[in-house]
């Protein structure tokens, strides 16, 4: 279908980072150009939100913690924010994970990774199984399940929550569920929805490339799994995932790969492709309803798959 009205008239708006110089930029002057949406106009009341420094190997680590209503305890998602791995923060996606607490009654760490060029490769994987440590072992002073956790992400943060799932099965963790809005999944960029939606749609393939340029630009591989978890040869026994795509996003393809493969694996998978939009179009809540009811949606398949294990 075509892009959906709602959306056409965010893309008016967003015209700029598009516009850039990708064979030419710094990352300074990206950062100054990237417009960050505002805070959504339809979050939802939860119980709390609170910041945490959790200590790490290279400092300090900040994590958003957001918390339902309810007596608890809680199951305990970690969501990792979009960017492209260059840009974003929690504040990003307050919304998003304001909305999910809600909508599966799981209390919501949302993770202030490092971020590439100054951090590359595997930096913000690193700080991904650390919060997931923590996690585990402070999830009764939180208010949660220790053993009841899943893991969520949209874009850059989708490749960091696949990769993690991958990491804690290959240590004998059990997750309930990976939850993925439109996740980066694989270097690559020879896919059907690459050739056809390369420019003009808010995310580009110049824009990728320059992304996984800044990502990877103190020599990581792009096979390595880590940071294309598409291409890990064995993924049986990863958590039940839900996937949501966009039709008009470069990274259609790879993300419907993966659940194809998944499936291939005997993994539980809903995908969800929503037509008319366009990669990012969960941050637009409250001006694209397809971002609002997405995430609805969304919370209410990571509330099933607590369920089924017993969580709620």
């Amino acid at each position: 279908m075509p892009i959906h009205p709602q959306t056409a008239r965010v893309l008016a708006c967003l015209a700029t980072s598009a516009q850039l110089d990708y064979s030419a930029l710094d990352v300074e002057r990206f950062r100054a150009t990237f417009q960050v949406p505002s805070p959504s106009a339809s979050l939802r009341s939860i119980a709390a939100v609170s910041d945490r420094l959790i200590a790490v190997s290279h400092g300090a680590l900040r994590l958003r913690l957001y918390r339902p209503h309810g007596a608890g305890p809680f199951p305990i998602t970690l969501y990792f924010h979009g960017g492209g791995f260059v840009v974003g923060s929690p504040e990003t996606t307050e919304g998003i994970c304001r909305n999910l607490a809600h909508h599966a009654q799981t209390m919501v760490v949302s993770v202030d990774y490092r971020l590439a060029p100054e951090a590359p490769f595997p930096c913000a994987l690193e700080d991904a199984i650390s919060a997931l440590s923590w996690a585990r072992a402070h999830a009764e002073e939180l208010g949660g399940i220790a053993g009841e956790l899943a893991v969520a992400g949209d874009s850059s943060g989708g490749n960091l929550a696949a990769a993690l799932a991958q990491v804690a099965r290959d240590e004998g963790i059990a997750l309930r569920h990976q939850l993925l809005f439109y996740p980066v999944l694989d270097c690559c960029f020879d896919t059907l929805s690459y050739a056809t939606y390369r420019d003009g749609l808010f995310l580009t393939e110049a824009m990728m490339r320059w992304f996984w340029g800044q990502y990877l630009a103190q020599g990581g591989a792009p096979e390595d799994w880590r940071a294309s978890p598409l291409r890990r040869r064995n993924l049986s026994g990863l958590p039940s995932a839900t996937i949501v795509t966009a039709e008009y996003d470069v990274l259609r393809d790879e993300a419907e790969s993966y659940a194809e493969r998944l499936r291939d694996a005997s993994v539980a998978v809903e995908v969800r492709r929503w037509a008319g939009q366009i990669h990012g179009f969960l941050l637009f809540d409250g001006v694209v309803d397809d971002a609002t009811t997405a995430v609805e949606e969304a919370g209410a398949a990571l509330g099933r798959a607590f369920s089924r294990c017993g969580a709620r």
